[in-house]
């Protein structure tokens, strides 16, 4: 039995930040059925695939089906598919929220309590259901209907004015959708939470996720400079407010690099001793850990032209052996080949029935009795109509060709 097995979540996340709420915990257990509608289908659905060469797919009505993020966001779910604007289609939902546990949204405030589906009236049809709405700046307060992406929300949130080059003065913006990823591990936080709360006093609660400050939340040090010393940490680039050096490195080969990061004094000496530069110890412009911040780029490339005689993985091993912090920098490639990497199965190989063989990320968290696992592959959108309907709802085959005729399941 898996850790949340019983459990039922109602999906309703498009894109990445909700929908990725309801893959953590299905890997878990929990039974997440996606709430769609081929009316607006997720935005992630939409779209020529990128993978595969079926180029008629979308003459056969497949492309819906054959989206690789969708994919990976939406493992382990089942894919309903409902209208909620026809007639009689609430009544439908309602008998579906009854024997569920949590509703997930990551709409625009107010569309919930525009479809009647806010906290209030749910607890009319179920009185210990939990809801979550992931917004970008929440539901309340003068920012509340600003419209954001992912790279905003990290903006929003104040990542963005710590990265870029040291001494620049435009920050970079990270293109990578972070600000919905790290929403979407602290939403599934929530979610658990709330279920424990319930356990305890049977209640059920509204939990609202603010993206954004789910970045600020992370800004910890940022923050106490600011409050206990009145300094606005700008560009940092590769530089540490107290580790020195500190920084990636060039490597032999196409854009290969490795990370180092020094502490200690015995770090930065067993530092010099590992790549062959005893000298650096007595040099006195890198004393300490101050002088050493005081000739930060002298020292960069003096390192610099150590690390680029050997490759990533030589050098890394070379001074993990005398206990200094070093990595090389990976990219997606390197972490499909590494050694390492592929033992902890970070990245899994499963069965599409469209796609065939394809690669998913994996649930990082390992259970040593009760582990994720990827049980199942994204479902076809309306794929598990007829579970939902007749064998949880008890509608029978009559009852369900009624309900296609009048489009409330489409």
């Amino acid at each position: 039995m898996q850790s949340l097995e019983g459990y039922r979540l109602l999906d309703f996340g498009t894109a990445l930040a909700g929908p990725q709420v309801g893959q953590l915990l299905a890997d878990l257990g929990m039974e997440v059925i996606k709430i769609e509608t081929r009316v607006k289908p997720d935005g992630l659905r939409l779209g020529r695939p990128i993978v595969g060469d079926d180029i008629a797919g979308g003459d056969d009505g497949k492309w819906l089906d054959m989206q690789p993020m969708f994919h990976v966001t939406n493992r382990n779910k089942l894919s309903f598919t409902i209208n909620l604007k026809q007639p009689g289609a609430m009544d439908v939902f309602k008998r579906l929220v009854k024997i569920s546990d949590v509703v997930l949204d990551n709409s625009s405030p107010g569309v919930m309590a525009r479809l009647g589906l806010d906290q209030a009236e749910l607890q009319k049809i179920k009185s210990d259901i939990i809801s979550i709405t992931l917004t970008g700046c929440g539901e309340f307060g003068p920012m509340r209907d600003t419209l954001v992406y992912a790279p905003l929300i990290i903006a929003l949130g104040g990542l963005e004015s710590l990265l870029g080059y040291y001494g620049d003065k435009i920050p970079m913006n990270l293109a990578p959708g972070y600000g919905d990823t790290n929403a979407s591990m602290h939403g599934a936080f929530a979610v658990l939470a709330a279920l424990w709360h319930r356990e305890q006093t049977g209640e059920g609660q509204h939990v609202s996720l603010a993206e954004s400050y789910a970045v600020t939340n992370l800004l910890g040090e940022a923050i106490m400079d600011y409050k206990m010393n009145g300094r606005v940490q700008g560009l940092q680039g590769n530089r540490h407010p107290t580790l020195c050096p500190h920084g990636n490195y060039p490597c032999q080969g196409d854009d290969k690099w490795v990370s180092i990061a020094v502490d200690t004094e015995e770090e930065w000496k067993n530092l010099c001793t590992g790549l062959g530069a005893p000298e650096w110890i007595a040099d006195k412009r890198f004393a300490d850990k101050n002088a050493r911040r005081q000739h930060w780029e002298e020292l960069d490339k003096l390192i610099a032209a150590k690390t680029a005689q050997h490759g990533a993985y030589d050098i890394t091993d070379i001074l993990q052996k005398v206990n200094v912090a070093a990595t090389p920098v990976m990219n997606c490639e390197d972490q499909f080949s590494d050694p390492h990497f592929r033992e902890r199965e970070v990245n899994v190989e499963i069965q599409h029935p469209i796609i065939g063989t394809e690669y998913v990320y994996n649930n990082p968290m390992r259970l040593a009795d009760m582990p994720p696992t990827i049980r199942r592959p994204a479902p076809s959108i309306g794929e598990n109509n007829d579970y939902v309907l007749k064998d949880l709802l008890g509608y029978s085959q009559q009852e369900v060709a009624a309900m296609v005729e009048r489009k409330i399941i489409f």
